[in-house]
């Protein structure tokens, strides 16, 4: 119940926005701001972009609690390609054990190969997580992603593919380690905008495997909004549920505000 009040506050905040005109980074989702598929625009070039408060709060059945605050800042160094930088911070809360602390230092780099056209924007990113922080796994992890979008007259539609090399984490780190990828990933989303309002309604569903090959598969959905507060302030909530496996359920929250470099 909680849960479900958090995320019908956030969406309701994000409703009940004023409209803005000529806006458009609302537009541009990215992982976690707020579902975990991510269209494929980087930040414009020679633009910053500051995700300065992306919160994460996901109950699982077996009472173990997550907090996270993954700050962190895009930087539009070419055109159609963007660095980010970020620092991962968690608070677990286990039945064993708890740990809070920085939980490694991620950097990413997109790169957009097409604009969209008659046929879809496909762009592919890599994502380093290294082992820096009280909370982070003992080893670095890559992953390569595939991002297409398509642009319809009714939604956009937005596909990711997404695989992960590195070591499988101890039985014995389970409760405070926090490792948020899996081996690999896959899914959809949805999206749908009001202009007028600048704000985008997205669902999404996706399918990952973990880490530990001998876990089960596990299928999730989630649904959110983002909205734009003012010419440079987005805000962004949703709620997600993973329907098999561990079954948790997640809010998030989150915030950006972008800049333009000289």
């Amino acid at each position: 119940m909680a849960t479900r009040t958090l995320a019908a506050v956030g969406l309701l905040a994000a409703v009940s926005v004023s409209p803005l005109a000529a806006q458009t980074d609302y537009y541009n989702t990215s992982t976690g701001r707020p579902l975990r598929i991510e269209d494929a625009l980087p930040v414009e070039f020679r633009a910053i972009e500051l995700n300065l408060a992306p919160i994460r709060w996901e109950r699982a059945p077996n009472a173990t609690y997550r907090w996270s605050m993954d700050p962190e800042v895009a930087v539009g160094v070419l055109p159609r390609t963007q660095i980010q930088i970020g620092v991962p911070l968690s608070f677990i809360d286990g039945r064993s054990a708890s740990a809070r602390g920085v939980a490694g230092l991620e950097v990413a780099v997109m790169h957009t190969l097409n604009a969209e056209t008659s046929i879809p924007a496909f762009a592919l990113s890599g994502d380093v997580l290294l082992p820096v922080g009280s909370v982070a796994a003992d080893a670095p992890y890559g992953t390569l992603k595939g991002i297409l979008t398509r642009t319809t007259r009714i939604a956009r539609v937005h596909a990711n593919a997404q695989f992960t090399i590195g070591p499988t984490p101890g039985e014995s780190d389970g409760d405070v380690t926090d490792v948020e990828t899996s081996r690999w990933l896959a899914g959809i989303a949805v999206d749908k905008a009001l202009p007028l309002r600048s704000i985008l309604f997205s669902v999404e569903g996706f399918a990952e495997q973990p880490l530990n090959s001998a876990a089960e598969l596990e299928w999730n959905a989630g649904a959110g909004a983002r909205v734009q507060l003012s010419p440079r302030w987005a805000f962004d909530a949703g709620v997600g549920r993973r329907l098999t496996g561990s079954r948790a359920w997640s809010v998030t929250f989150g915030s950006a505000y972008a800049v333009g470099i000289p």
